[in-house]
């Protein structure tokens, strides 16, 4: 199974790296800085509303917070896809365009690097781990295709103002981590790389052969990434525990997460002119600027992530996390958005009835719920009169277990329910739908004996 794992992400790694996400979305909200950013949880963590500051598990990955990965006990393969269905609503309540759009969330293959099975046989209590991981997927996305019409006058008609933006970025990250007793820190480095393009133009239908200005901008961005983070546990009931081994071990895990501001290199082409159609194949075009890969720079933001986990045994964990970035440092050559501030408030966890049950799998099923609270990086003037623009969203999901080659692996289903810009001009309702394997390996590492 490892072999063809890593044969599989050896293969499609070029082929995302070359990709750039389709412009199938309409979100209006992506226009501004880099787009819309991507969630970095993944799908465990973020059917419980995103804990990514102070979650972790023996056998799922978290890049939010590579802290987590001392926690590892299995070598780790994640892949997830998701889709959603998304549509716009302005504040008349009349609804536009619906529309599905769906996508690779992500990849990732994370590696303890001790066996527990060699403890277990050579007797040893270790009191310190490491694990590393290796991800790629998306940094940010942008997808939005707005006409607006003004009513006509008596000297040009009705005028049509076109704004279209595609393309994203992404993300190939390498993590780390190094746990001693109840404490683990960790890192994140990586390598951001992608392309988006801006469009907008203005017509006029009703004049014939009219003067249509046109104005292209198209941004290449490289850069480099880095998070660190730390995660400390806290045992409860340490005493009665010693007392009976039996005793459900209760515990809080405490995280922290960050990074500063990361430089970016951007390679800019913009065009901006005029263009006269005389006929269905023709037209006369009045070049007004014209820029070809010139070099350029920008920053992005820092971010801090805090949160607390409480664990009881294997059946039920609960969460608070808190986050935020600082979109107001943001900097890029062809974005001139004076962003706001945000942050993002997450809530979650999960139930598990019996993961020993043998008689009733759903028994072993894990039950995953959450609720998350954010503003999104935009204009703040240019929307609603200075009013922020929030995000909030309802997530349910299952874990659901199978053993893959006698290795006891999930497969993770989720679904969210969530409301972008309510009270703005334009309201954004969507429900995504999330679908991921990890596959789990115990065999990587183990010290063959003979006798």
């Amino acid at each position: 199974m490892i072999k063809r794992i890593i044969f599989f992400f050896l293969l499609i790694l070029p082929i995302l790296g070359m990709a750039q996400p389709e412009p199938k979305d309409n979100s209006p909200y992506s226009r501004y800085g880099i787009g819309d950013v991507t969630d970095r949880n993944f799908f465990a963590s973020r059917s419980m509303g995103g804990l990514g500051a102070s979650f972790n598990d023996p056998y799922q990955i978290n890049i939010v917070n590579p802290a987590s990965l001392g926690y590892l006990m299995a070598t780790t393969f994640d892949i997830g896809v998701n889709a959603e269905y998304s549509g716009l609503r302005d504040s008349s309540d009349a609804e536009y365009e619906h529309r599905w759009n769906g996508n690779l969330s992500y990849m990732s293959l994370a590696i303890p690097l001790q066996n527990k099975l060699n403890d277990i046989l050579d007797r040893r209590v270790r009191n310190t781990t490491a694990g590393m991981a290796f991800t790629l997927m998306p940094y940010s996305k942008v997808g939005y295709n707005i006409v607006t019409v003004d009513q006509s006058n008596f000297q040009t008609g009705n005028v049509n103002r076109l704004f279209r933006g595609s393309g994203g970025t992404n993300q190939f990250l390498f993590s780390g981590s190094l746990r001693h007793k109840k404490f683990s820190g960790g890192f994140n480095v990586g390598y951001l790389f992608g392309t988006l393009e801006n469009e907008r133009a203005v017509t006029f239908p009703d004049i014939e052969a009219p003067y249509s200005t046109y104005a292209n901008a198209k941004t290449n961005y490289t850069g480099f990434l880095y998070t660190l983070g730390a995660m400390y546990t806290l045992d409860l009931n340490q005493k009665e525990i010693k007392e009976k081994t039996s005793t459900v071990r209760k515990r809080i895990t405490f995280g922290l997460h960050g990074n500063t501001g990361t430089n970016l290199n951007t390679r800019n082409s913009i065009f901006e002119g005029a263009e006269r159609r005389l006929s269905t194949t023709q037209f006369q075009r009045d070049t007004l600027t014209n820029i070809v890969n010139e070099q350029g720079s920008g920053k992005l933001p820092s971010e801090l992530g805090i949160g607390m986990t409480y664990y009881k045994g294997e059946g039920l964990a609960l969460g608070l996390n808190y986050s935020t970035t600082a979109w107001s440092n943001f900097e890029s050559t062809n974005v001139n958005n004076n962003l706001n501030n945000t942050f993002k408030l997450s809530f979650g966890g999960y139930y598990r009835p019996n993961y020993k049950s043998i008689s009733n799998y759903f028994s072993r099923v894990f039950y995953r719920f959450g609720f998350n609270y954010q503003l999104v990086p935009s204009e703040e003037l240019a929307v609603n009169n200075g009013v922020s623009v929030k995000d909030y969203g309802l997530n349910l999901g299952f874990g659901l277990p199978f053993f893959y080659q006698r290795k006891i692996s999930h497969a993770n289903l989720g679904v969210s329910y969530g409301v972008r810009g309510p009270g703005t001009a334009i309201e954004e309702r969507y429900w995504k739908f999330t679908f991921n394997f990890t596959f789990n390996d115990d065999e990587w590492f183990v010290k063959r004996k003979y006798n």
